[in-house]
């Protein structure tokens, strides 16, 4: 990409490779995982994680994590797992019509 362009692939991509790491965790650790336990291990660590923003906003229990970018992750309690969402707005001049 040139620079000064946003590459909002990536961030998707970014937070499902966030996502998968979670899975992950979960399966390794054979056993029962709360969600403050992966915040702990695998979303505080990463440099991805709007940490003020999920604190004020990722609701008690955590049912969100938002990015320092327009995307994050959200939980699903029906399939206990954390997949990607938008939280901000795309700037339309970064867009590219397919």
């Amino acid at each position: 990409m040139a620079e000064g362009t946003v590459d909002y692939y990536a961030m998707v991509e970014e937070a499902w490779q966030l996502s998968d790491a979670a899975r992950d965790y979960v399966k390794n650790a054979g056993r029962e995982v709360d969600n403050a336990e992966l915040w702990d291990k695998v979303f505080a660590p990463s440099p991805l994680i709007d940490h003020e923003r999920t604190r004020a906003e990722g609701g008690q229990p955590m049912a969100k994590i938002f990015f320092k970018n327009p995307y994050g992750l959200q939980y699903r309690a029906d399939h206990k797992d954390w997949i990607p969402f938008r939280h901000g707005a795309l700037d339309p001049a970064y867009l590219q019509v397919i």
